[in-house]
């Protein structure tokens, strides 16, 4: 860390509180929008459509991973560097801005309730185009439930992609880790499928991600059973279904935070869904204790924001503590 620890944890703290209160404002200028224009035109250069063999293809990936990792450390620590050589008051704010754009509840649970309304409405073809913002499946077939239940699994997904991984990473290396992990998320997010297009050049970039999300994406699921215990959900079976579903998902981290809130929702989640046009088969996280309906993406938002509540108070709790023995 470029601070010590409580400069590094009241930073994080206030760019939380920022988040929730302002979300990202589509005026000003963000990281992550550079990192993705970034990636995209990196791309372009590196993948080639024809020509290249598939072990070509995994070598350009590694060096996607490697440039967009570098850069976004390199700019991250130029800045605070500067910031807080001018002045420890300086360093400290930039660092807070920072920590700010890194998180991402405001933002996820307003197009995510844009979802609700529509669904709410019962316009169908709108809540089908507003969820399209937020997941990767076609959306253009999917009925009311399956609207909503993919907007309610978005929003469990990204409790621990938008906001306690990076929560982890900052609260261990300030700013510099959350631009790090934030790198590393969105190229899985943009090339990390296993499709013929990305299956060998985004590999590096998925493999990466997945560790990233590792220990994040179970601190979480942890996280999220105390949420729904103080929300009044069924914690109970947000615990069963933890255990019994947490990894029926292709992705080691991905049904963690879905096993819990489709427990706690006791709703069921998953199952089949079309990317690309093509369907993929997926295991089911869940029970259909009761049908979904639009309501539990309010729900599910109740959820995200309770985590990482807790997140906050627990990265505080310790940083005290440690502070105090050291």
């Amino acid at each position: 860390m470029l601070v010590n620890g409580m400069e590094t944890i009241l930073a994080v703290t206030i760019g939380f509180l920022l988040d929730l209160c302002f979300g990202d404002p589509y005026w000003m200028p963000h990281p992550i929008r550079a990192m993705g224009t970034l990636i995209a035109k990196l791309d372009g250069r590196l993948r080639k459509e024809e020509g290249q063999s598939d072990r070509q293809k995994l070598v350009c990936g590694i060096v996607l991973v490697v440039i967009v990792t570098v850069l976004s450390v390199l700019f991250s620590v130029l800045m605070l560097v500067t910031a807080y050589h001018i002045h420890p008051v300086a360093g400290t704010v930039l660092q807070s801005m920072m920590c700010y754009q890194m998180f991402a509840a405001k933002c996820l649970k307003k197009e995510s309730m844009k979802v609700y309304e529509k669904l709410k409405e019962d316009d169908l073809p709108g809540a089908r185009t507003a969820v399209s913002m937020i997941v990767g499946r076609d959306t253009k077939e999917l009925t009311k439930e399956g609207v909503a239940k993919a907007a309610v699994e978005t929003v469990a997904e990204n409790t621990s992609d938008g906001e306690i991984a990076p929560l982890f990473y900052m609260a261990l290396f300030g700013a510099v880790g959350g631009y790090f992990y934030k790198a590393v998320n969105t190229m899985d997010s943009m090339v990390g499928y296993k499709n013929d297009k990305y299956l060998y050049f985004g590999r590096a970039a998925a493999k990466l991600d997945d560790v990233m999300n590792y220990v994040p994406a179970r601190i979480s699921a942890v996280l999220m059973i105390l949420a729904s215990g103080i929300l009044r959900l069924n914690m109970k079976n947000a615990i069963r279904i933890f255990k019994r579903d947490r990894y029926n998902h292709a992705s080691p981290n991905s049904a963690q935070t879905e096993a819990v809130c489709a427990g706690a929702l006791d709703i069921e989640l998953a199952g089949d869904a079309y990317y690309f046009g093509k369907l993929y088969k997926k295991k089911t996280i869940g029970d259909p204790i009761r049908p979904i309906t639009f309501d539990d993406i309010r729900l599910a938002n109740r959820l995200l924001y309770g985590t990482a509540s807790l997140g906050v108070f627990f990265m505080i709790l310790i940083g005290w503590i440690v502070s105090s023995l050291f």
